[in-house]
């Protein structure tokens, strides 16, 4: 009677986390390639912290990306329904042995701040990310040494057509998200925000105190300014801006929106926020790898703009000569300004991409890929649906995710499970038939 009590608990203790498993490595697989773009730079991060700058450009970052995010996706969605119950526990065992070290590593050194592994929908510290990873190798140690108390909720006859079809699925939609933007916008500049609310500081709360740092170029010589104490003389050559921080304090959700004017260093920040009309910025972190498909739309959202009165600014972090090389390249005839490199790649996962703002509200952001086009720029915006917020929330979102994935799969289960009932009870028939 002990050893059956024992046993029961065993199988539940496994299966127990068996799910916790499940659940954790599909969240973390789902928010990646959600947002393919921004696990991207976090693999740059990765690779520059161990020094391998060679492969942190071109499609290493991609293709690593895209391989974490749906092997994580495939292995929650092989622990959660039992599918091959010995090679499922390995990979979840390897996987977490090679993942514990590493937030161990990230923790003492912290040479990356945060290590990315549910994106930007949850931020851990390293010490959390490691403790979390610590539960995680000790439940995986339990449903790899006990595999066989695994319990599976579809047969054979349909595991593999779960497989496959969770595969196909994770990965367009990853392509997808790559190509568009991401499906749901954890940072702070999603469609809806409102920017200078998400900048206050509360009552009684010091804030950080940060810094705009540019860097310039004259004979040779390297030289940093700040907004104090901007270069006059225009022979000096743009190189790069960075923020940094000068006083650690509370850090509101956006901290370092700060537009700097290209031509007199002048801050735009404070007018283009209280503008009461429409703003189109392109957000092009950095001009010389942006995808210049789109440049003949983007001259004719300008020109909308100049017909209609509205601001159309291109923010970058991109040096003078990119600047010059991209106006040469594509008729860019737009003004130009500075803004740091990590906020640029934070507003837009697009390089370049289009916002709208109004009032400092964020009213709608588009990809290089589906950038509005003469026939949907016909009326001023204030007549157009993107010239209004978009009533379109979370819960549509999880709705439509849950009628192409989840729904699928509950019918593809549920059918089996019905097949099975019924198998059984013809062979239970036959069998009372037989005697």
């Amino acid at each position: 009677m002990e050893s059956k009590h024992l046993h029961k608990a065993m199988v539940i203790g496994t299966n127990v986390c068996r799910f916790l498993l499940a659940g954790t490595f599909l969240f973390s697989g789902f928010v990646k390639v959600n947002d393919p773009l921004g696990t991207v730079y976090k693999v740059q991060d990765y690779l520059e912290a161990w020094g391998l700058f060679s492969l942190s450009t071109g499609v290493v970052p991609y293709l690593f990306a895209l391989a974490m995010g749906v092997l994580e996706f495939l292995i929650g969605i092989y622990l959660f329904f039992g599918i091959r119950r010995r090679v499922a526990p390995l990979l979840t065992l390897l996987f977490m042995s090679f993942m514990t070290p590493l937030t161990l590593w990230l923790a003492i050194d912290n040479p990356i701040s945060d290590c990315g592994c549910f994106g930007d929908a949850v931020v851990l510290t390293n010490w959390e990310t490691f403790f979390k990873n610590i539960v995680l190798l000790a439940a995986a140690i339990v449903v790899f040494k006990h595999n066989d108390c695994l319990f599976k909720l579809v047969t054979r006859k349909v595991d593999w057509l779960i497989s496959l079809y969770s595969a196909v699925f994770i990965i367009f939609f990853s392509l997808f998200c790559l190509q568009y933007l991401p499906i749901f916008d954890f940072r702070p500049y999603h469609i809806g925000a409102n920017i200078p609310q998400s900048m206050e500081i509360p009552e009684g709360e010091k804030p950080t105190t940060y810094e705009t740092i540019f860097t310039y170029e004259k004979n040779g010589e390297k030289k940093d300014f700040t907004i104090e104490n901007f270069p006059s003389d225009t022979t000096w050559t743009f190189v790069s801006s960075q923020t940094v921080v000068k006083e650690k304090g509370y850090e509101p959700p956006i901290h370092d929106f700060a537009i700097t004017s290209m031509e007199d260093g002048t801050d735009l920040t404070e007018e283009i926020l209280n503008d009461s009309s429409y703003t189109f910025l392109l957000i092009a972190p950095w001009l010389h790898i942006a995808d210049d498909s789109g440049m003949d739309l983007i001259n004719e959202i300008y020109d909308y703009s100049i017909e209609h009165g509205y601001r159309f600014l291109c923010l970058t972090a991109s040096t003078e000569e990119d600047i010059a090389a991209w106006q040469e390249n594509t008729g860019a005839e737009y003004p130009f300004a500075l803004m740091d490199e990590i906020t640029l790649k934070t507003i837009v996962r697009s390089n370049p991409g289009l916002v709208l703002l109004k009032k400092g509200t964020v009213l709608q952001k588009w990809s290089v890929s589906n950038l509005p086009d003469e026939y949907q720029l016909k009326a001023p915006l204030d007549e157009l649906p993107f010239g209004h917020l978009n009533k379109k929330t979370t819960i549509h979102k999880l709705l439509e995710v849950f009628i192409w994935f989840i729904a699928p799969l509950l019918v593809l289960t549920v059918g089996d499970l019905i097949w099975l009932k019924i198998r059984n009870r013809r062979q239970k028939k036959e069998q009372e038939a037989s005697n």
